[in-house]
């Protein structure tokens, strides 16, 4: 994420990685579904499995504790036979600690290192198991959610039921994907009882929000359903110039016309308003991070629009086939102008030299997947055999120029606007294609599950790159093709305790050119070796994971601070080999005394194995050795005298780390403290039921240290506090 000069579009990535179109099966989807003819019991597994979203993913869940998904298997397998670490932020924790960004979601789950580009509200980038997911590893409603260069699409987590977490290479089903797993966002889906909310919120620097979500039948008499989710944003930020404003609209409708049809439509609208950059200015003399806003609040602007629209479509053929299909067409357009001071003034050093640019980047996509389930038996063997086709198109298109802007006055930090108007210089063109195909079979014999897959992808790949003061053209064309597999046992004790043992691996082409060769970009490769246990505690509403694992990467893509001759950029460069090891613990319950917890401590040794001389051996910047982290809501006795209070209250630790591949550079461990307050009206007169007012502080001790990553430094994210009033009917 760019907070210098922003990396050539040649070199940027287009991690992305299909998955789509293409139904072999279609001949089935002609069948007419009256000749569907299915067993009692049969009908009443299937049923289920439709209602928790054996497409979308929906987690099964019971307040803090998710139990199945859809997530780690592509049809909805409970998390004890899943042979590999998964984990859910469901709808209850969400409500409890009212997150404001997909970081602020993710903060209690184990492996994920948020934070480690300090306070940032353009982009959601995060590492899991000490690899970056941002481009590879973001889906929704099991599709992947595309990204390039700053083209990355705002999450809004009031627009989700919860989030799905799949740790480790899960190519095998997903495709293209990265070492450190796939997050599935959970898009809100409509409700067959009606759901209406209102809400208000206020909060530090100056943050005004309404928000609303309408859900239900659309009458008494059709099998048609929807909800209406939306939410209007006017923010200031604790930095000068960086607004975080945003308008969204998320409107889905469900169709059931019988118990073995259903199609659910998902769409969405949003305009974010905030800043081209966010980074406080680097001493080059000192190697510290300053509290002076590096970029220029007079040319300081980025304004991303974003919409999708797609569907799930399922349809139970018999009592042995189910027919799935589910697509996305998604856009999304970021204009910004950008400014930032790199390094004193030769002549006047209380003057900073500083550079500027704009850019203007469009991304789309469509993303299909069909899916044919078939369950049976063979003779003591039970069967859920899965195959899949699935196709991404992407076209990436990125305007881009660079220009003059007056120094950074430090006694006096306002600045004017460039003295010329920056033109494009330069316009990238990227068309990338993939085509995967994927079977999947979870045999289960008595209490053993064999969970065995493999996929093989196609990707092409088409980058143009024209210098606009010449009309020069450059295009680079590659294509890759990749295996990909996972195999797991699990063995289920009848008290609950779930071993398991897995191996699997991921692909993920790179499209772009390594500006430091000048050659397209290598696949990114990875396997994992996970071993682990999960117990789902016998009446007790309580689950809890453990996994050891071993993740070897090769052609590692990351940032690096470079100088090509035209001033510091942050460059993507690809090297060698890295490798992750570790060990995480979670747990999380919710019980019937109003207690609910999560808890998780993470190691992850990760290392440079191969590439330049001066970092092999050494740790991966900004990944801490030991993190750890405990969230605790307790809800008061109603028939106590304290009626209706509530209180939440969390720690987060994060380990030192260094701050550099060359590990010449320390980041301190620090304990980030968070806490929640709620009281629900209904206590004082049932008249005011629905009526709830909430409380949520983030970083209440206002720590805002130094954080570096890849040689650059930004400060940790300042206290907020957020006040809400919500009223439901």
């Amino acid at each position: 994420m760019s907070q210098f000069r922003r990396a050539d579009r040649s070199t940027v990535r287009f991690a992305l990685a299909g998955t789509s179109l293409l139904a072999l099966s279609l001949t089935a989807f002609a069948q007419d579904a009256t000749q569907s003819t299915m067993a009692t019991d049969g009908a009443t597994e299937l049923e289920a499995l439709t209602v928790t979203g054996g497409s979308g993913g929906v987690i099964t869940a019971d307040g803090y504790v998710g139990t199945s998904s859809a997530t780690g298997a592509k049809v909805d397998t409970p998390f004890l036979q899943t042979p590999q670490s998964i984990s859910s932020v469901t709808e209850q924790q969400l409500k409890d600690r009212n997150p404001q960004t997909l970081l602020d979601t993710l903060a209690y789950t184990p492996g994920s290192r948020i934070g480690a580009f300090g306070f940032d509200p353009r982009f959601d980038s995060f590492t899991v198991r000490g690899f970056d997911v941002t481009y590879t590893g973001m889906f929704r409603d099991n599709l992947r959610q595309p990204g390039a260069s700053s083209s990355l699409f705002k999450n809004e987590p009031y627009g989700l039921e919860g989030v799905s977490i799949l740790r480790g290479p899960s190519s095998a089903l997903y495709g293209a994907s990265g070492a450190g797993g796939l997050f599935n966002l959970i898009t809100k889906r409509p409700t067959e009882e009606p759901l209406h909310e209102l809400q208000l919120q206020y909060g530090t620097d100056n943050r005004y929000q309404g928000q609303f979500d309408f859900s239900g039948p659309v009458n008494d008499t059709d099998p048609l359903y929807y909800r209406m989710t939306g939410l209007l944003r006017d923010s200031d930020t604790e930095q000068v110039s960086v607004p975080d404003d945003r308008a969204y609209i998320a409107p889905a409708f469900t169709w059931k016309p019988d118990e073995d049809t259903k199609l659910t439509i998902l769409g969405e609208y949003s305009r974010t308003k905030t800043g081209g950059t966010a980074a406080y200015y680097n001493d080059p003399l000192t190697g510290k991070v300053t509290d002076i806003f590096g970029g220029n609040p007079d040319f300081n602007d980025s304004v991303q629009t974003q919409a999708r629209l797609g569907y799930e479509f399922e349809h139970r053929l018999n009592d042995v086939l189910t027919f799935r299909q589910n697509l996305r067409v998604s856009t999304l357009n970021i204009d910004a102008d950008w400014a930032f001071a790199y390094a004193p003034n030769a002549i006047d050093p209380t003057l900073l030299d500083s550079s500027a640019g704009s850019f203007d980047e469009r991304l789309n996509s469509v993303v299909v997947d069909n899916q044919m389930e078939a369950r049976f038996d063979t003779g003591a063997l039970d069967h859920t055999l899965l195959f899949g086709v699935d196709y991404t198109k992407l076209r990436f298109r990125s305007l881009n120029g660079y220009g003059a802007t007056p120094p950074l006055d430090t006694n006096n930090p306002t600045q004017g606007r460039p003295t010329d108007p920056i033109d494009f210089t330069e316009r990238v063109v990227q068309d990338q294609w993939q085509l995967g195909t994927y079977v999947q079979d979870q045999i289960r014999y008595d209490a053993w599950t064999l969970t065995a897959g493999a996929r093989y992808d196609w990707v092409s790949t088409d980058t143009d790159t024209t210098d606009l003061t010449t009309n020069a053209v450059s295009s680079v064309s590659q294509d890759d093709k990749e295996f990909s597999g996972r195999i797991g046992l699990t063995y289920e004790t009848d008290f609950g305790l779930a071993p398991y043992i897995s191996y699997s691996t991921a692909f993920s082409p790179n499209a772009g050119v390594n500006r430091e060769t000048d050659a397209p970009f290598k696949p990114t490769e990875s396997q994992q070796e996970e071993i682990g246990v999960k117990y789902l505690l016998p009446n007790s509403n309580t689950m809890i994971t453990a996994a050891l694992f071993n993740i070897d990467q090769k052609n590692s893509l990351y940032y690096e601070v470079m100088d090509l001759g035209s001033g510091p950029e942050n460059v993507q460069v690809q090297r060698g080999k890295v490798r992750s090891r570790g060990f995480e613990l979670e747990a999380n319950t919710s019980l019937d005394n109003g207690l609910s917890l999560i808890a998780s401590y993470t190691y992850t040794d990760i290392k440079i194995t191969e590439g330049p001389a001066d970092t092999v051996g050494n740790y991966v910047s900004s990944v801490p050795r030991h993190m750890a982290s405990l969230w605790a809501d307790y809800t008061l006795p109603e028939d106590g005298p304290a009626a209706g209070f509530g209180f939440g209250a969390g720690a987060r630790f994060l380990g030192s780390s260094y701050g550099n591949d060359q590990n010449t550079m320390r980041n301190s461990a620090r304990v980030l403290f968070d806490a929640a307050a709620h009281y629900d009206f209904a206590a004082i007169d049932k008249k005011y039921e629905g009526l709830r007012l909430q409380v949520n502080a983030t970083n209440v001790f206002d720590r805002r240290d130094a954080v570096c990553s890849s040689g650059f430094c930004y400060r940790d994210q300042g206290r907020a506090v957020i006040g809400s009033l919500k009223y439901s009917w």
